[in-house]
Protein backbone atom coordinates (compact mmCIF):
# COMPACT_ATOMS: atom_id res chain seq x y z
CA UNK A 1 0.00 0.00 0.00
CA UNK A 2 1.41 3.08 -0.80
CA UNK A 3 1.09 6.74 1.45
CA UNK A 4 -2.27 8.11 0.46
CA UNK A 5 -3.58 11.86 1.10
CA UNK A 6 -4.89 10.59 4.71
CA UNK A 7 -1.30 11.81 6.19
CA UNK A 8 -2.07 15.06 4.41
CA UNK A 9 -5.22 15.50 5.85
CA UNK A 10 -4.70 14.57 9.70
CA UNK A 11 -1.85 16.74 9.94
CA UNK A 12 -3.84 19.42 8.40
CA UNK A 13 -6.57 18.67 11.23
CA UNK A 14 -3.85 18.59 13.94
CA UNK A 15 -2.67 21.86 12.95
CA UNK A 16 -5.90 23.64 12.51
CA UNK A 17 -6.76 22.14 15.88
CA UNK A 18 -3.54 23.50 17.80
CA UNK A 19 -4.27 26.56 16.27
CA UNK A 20 -7.20 27.47 17.82
CA UNK A 21 -6.57 25.07 20.75
CA UNK A 22 -8.65 27.54 22.83
CA UNK A 23 -12.64 25.48 22.21
CA UNK A 24 -13.49 22.62 20.39
CA UNK A 25 -13.75 22.20 16.67
CA UNK A 26 -16.73 20.46 14.63
CA UNK A 27 -15.61 18.34 11.88
CA UNK A 28 -17.55 20.54 9.36
CA UNK A 29 -15.28 23.52 10.80
CA UNK A 30 -12.23 21.27 9.99
CA UNK A 31 -13.63 20.19 6.81
CA UNK A 32 -14.15 23.68 5.57
CA UNK A 33 -10.69 24.21 6.13
CA UNK A 34 -9.53 21.47 4.20
CA UNK A 35 -12.10 22.44 1.69
CA UNK A 36 -12.82 18.85 1.70
CA UNK A 37 -15.36 16.28 2.42
CA UNK A 38 -16.69 16.35 6.47
CA UNK A 39 -17.28 12.04 6.44
CA UNK A 40 -13.40 11.50 5.41
CA UNK A 41 -12.58 14.31 8.08
CA UNK A 42 -14.21 12.44 10.94
CA UNK A 43 -13.16 9.36 8.98
CA UNK A 44 -9.56 10.40 9.83
CA UNK A 45 -10.50 11.92 13.15
CA UNK A 46 -11.61 8.31 13.96
CA UNK A 47 -7.75 7.59 13.35
CA UNK A 48 -6.48 9.86 15.57
CA UNK A 49 -8.73 9.45 18.40
CA UNK A 50 -7.84 5.68 18.36
CA UNK A 51 -4.38 6.89 18.76
CA UNK A 52 -4.75 9.33 21.21
CA UNK A 53 -3.92 12.34 19.58
CA UNK A 54 -7.61 13.96 19.89
CA UNK A 55 -10.92 13.85 21.93
CA UNK A 56 -14.10 14.38 21.05
CA UNK A 57 -17.13 15.93 22.85
CA UNK A 58 -20.62 15.09 22.09
CA UNK A 59 -23.42 17.48 22.93
CA UNK A 60 -24.10 21.16 22.32
CA UNK A 61 -20.63 23.04 22.27
CA UNK A 62 -18.59 19.72 21.73
CA UNK A 63 -16.48 18.67 18.99
CA UNK A 64 -12.55 17.80 18.79
CA UNK A 65 -10.05 18.93 20.69
CA UNK A 66 -5.98 17.91 20.86
CA UNK A 67 -5.38 15.00 23.76
CA UNK A 68 -2.21 16.18 24.33
CA UNK A 69 0.02 19.65 23.98
CA UNK A 70 0.60 20.14 20.27
CA UNK A 71 4.53 20.40 20.93
CA UNK A 72 4.23 16.77 22.13
CA UNK A 73 2.68 15.72 19.15
CA UNK A 74 4.92 14.74 15.88
CA UNK A 75 3.82 14.43 12.29
CA UNK A 76 5.00 10.85 12.23
CA UNK A 77 2.22 10.44 15.00
CA UNK A 78 -0.49 11.55 12.84
CA UNK A 79 1.03 9.56 9.63
CA UNK A 80 1.19 6.63 12.35
CA UNK A 81 -2.08 6.92 13.60
CA UNK A 82 -3.68 7.10 9.50
CA UNK A 83 -1.79 5.00 7.26
CA UNK A 84 -1.25 1.05 7.35
CA UNK A 85 1.61 -0.51 5.79
CA UNK A 86 4.60 0.30 4.06
CA UNK A 87 4.36 3.19 2.12
CA UNK A 88 7.18 1.97 -0.80
CA UNK A 89 5.04 -0.94 -2.40
CA UNK A 90 6.75 -4.28 -2.76
CA UNK A 91 6.89 -6.78 -5.16
CA UNK A 92 3.28 -8.20 -5.37
CA UNK A 93 4.06 -11.62 -6.82
CA UNK A 94 7.59 -13.39 -5.46
CA UNK A 95 9.82 -12.89 -8.87
CA UNK A 96 11.49 -15.95 -10.43
CA UNK A 97 14.04 -18.15 -8.63
CA UNK A 98 14.96 -19.32 -11.72
CA UNK A 99 16.46 -16.02 -12.45
CA UNK A 100 19.83 -14.73 -11.30
CA UNK A 101 18.22 -11.06 -10.82
CA UNK A 102 15.00 -12.57 -9.29
CA UNK A 103 16.27 -14.50 -6.64
CA UNK A 104 18.12 -11.58 -5.31
CA UNK A 105 15.61 -8.25 -6.33
CA UNK A 106 12.94 -8.38 -3.92
CA UNK A 107 15.78 -8.72 -0.70
CA UNK A 108 17.93 -6.15 -2.18
CA UNK A 109 14.54 -3.69 -2.77
CA UNK A 110 12.98 -4.67 0.22
CA UNK A 111 16.10 -3.30 2.21
CA UNK A 112 16.47 -0.21 0.05
CA UNK A 113 13.03 0.84 1.40
CA UNK A 114 13.50 0.18 4.99
CA UNK A 115 16.38 1.88 4.80
CA UNK A 116 13.81 4.81 3.11
CA UNK A 117 10.68 4.73 5.24
CA UNK A 118 12.84 4.51 8.41
CA UNK A 119 14.28 7.91 6.99
CA UNK A 120 10.76 9.16 6.51
CA UNK A 121 9.87 8.37 10.05
CA UNK A 122 12.55 9.88 11.76
CA UNK A 123 12.24 12.79 9.44
CA UNK A 124 8.48 13.33 10.15
CA UNK A 125 9.12 12.61 14.04
CA UNK A 126 11.43 15.68 14.22
CA UNK A 127 8.56 18.12 13.63
CA UNK A 128 5.88 18.73 15.58
CA UNK A 129 2.24 20.12 15.18
CA UNK A 130 3.35 22.77 17.23
CA UNK A 131 6.34 23.57 14.98
CA UNK A 132 3.50 24.17 11.80
CA UNK A 133 1.25 26.15 14.06
CA UNK A 134 4.38 28.81 14.37
CA UNK A 135 4.98 28.21 11.02
CA UNK A 136 1.50 29.02 9.93
CA UNK A 137 0.80 32.01 12.52
CA UNK A 138 4.74 33.68 10.99
CA UNK A 139 3.27 32.91 7.78
CA UNK A 140 0.21 34.90 8.24
CA UNK A 141 2.20 37.71 9.93
CA UNK A 142 4.12 38.35 6.94
CA UNK A 143 1.25 38.04 4.78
Amino acid sequence: MGLSSRSAVAIHALTFLARWEDRSMTSAEIAESLAGNAVLVRRILGGLRDAGLVVATEGRGGGWTLARPPRQITLYDAYAAVEGGPVLSRHAHPPSDACEVGRHMQALVDTEFQNAERAMEERLGRTTIADLVQQVVAIERAR
